[in-house]
């Protein structure tokens, strides 16, 4: 019985392997591109796909976002500062066929694109730009990846600007910078004060020249500040009335004087 089952069995082994070769399980997130011959023949997938051994291929690709680290790039700023950028990227293919046959390896053709993109952005830019304007480089970057690679079927989805490194004498002459404007800033802000106090005085003077007992009162006020201050100092307060009233009769006796010479 078992003599008579041993030509069959490499028949049947081999009709085994080839359904397990032809028969294919793509997750959710894959795709696969077939090709008959040669030729594209479709994209298929999720679930289970079957593939005829030596007449047809199938290529996986991955649907889920990609993330991707740009190396640091030596970039030369409009105002000829050198420094090294490093980024991320984000991106993933939204089009199996043009991702496969567009391009022969999408992931290293984004990569290199997003090199030499990154260098030719920033180096339009000044340093000042660079440290504080991140979101709209990265904006401006992630732009014009998209519109390169739509042609493979890939869509960048983010960039981010993670460092920007500076030499030790560049990171001086920014922190000598920062001190000067801080320095302009302090004397700005001393100026204004000061005009603002003497605006407030002018108009204290002048209520007070409109009434003589705002000027007493406030000549009183003075007194009690000095004998609190300095109490070895003793203060006489003399009523502006009463110098008032002498100076009129000094006034008065030198008028005579000078109508009978």
């Amino acid at each position: 019985m078992i003599g008579d089952l041993i030509p069959w069995l490499a028949p049947i082994v081999v009709l085994l392997l080839i359904l397990g070769s032809a028969i294919k399980i793509l997750p959710e997130y894959q795709r696969g591109v077939v090709f008959f011959l040669g030729r594209f023949q479709g994209v298929k997938g999720p679930g289970l796909i079957i593939v005829i051994p030596g007449i047809q291929q199938i290529v996986r690709v991955d649907l889920r976002v990609i993330t991707l680290d740009v190396p640091s790039q030596d970039v030369i700023s409009r105002d000829n500062v050198t420094v090294r950028v490093n980024a991320v990227l984000y991106f993933r293919v939204v089009d199996p066929e043009r991702a496969i046959i567009r391009v022969e390896d999408f992931n290293a053709a984004t990569s290199q694109l997003s090199q030499t993109t990154l260098r030719s952005v920033l180096g339009k830019h000044d340093l000042d730009e660079m440290l504080s304007e991140r979101d709209r480089l990265n904006s401006d970057i992630q732009e014009i990846l998209d519109a390169q690679t739509e042609e493979w079927g890939i869509k960048v989805a983010n960039v981010e600007i993670k460092h920007v490194d500076l030499n030790e004498s560049m990171i001086r002459a920014i922190a000598r910078q920062a001190e000067a404007e801080r320095e302009r800033r302090a004397k700005v802000i001393h100026a204004e004060g000061e005009l603002q106090a003497s605006q407030k005085l002018l108009e204290a003077a002048q209520v007070m020249s409109a009434d003589s007992g705002a000027m007493q009162l406030r000549y009183l006020q003075t007194l009690s500040d000095m004998s609190n201050t300095n109490s070895s100092t003793i203060v006489f307060p003399l009523p502006l009335d009463m110098l008032k009233m002498f100076m009129e009769k000094a006034t008065d006796k030198s008028q005579p004087q000078q109508s009978e010479s």
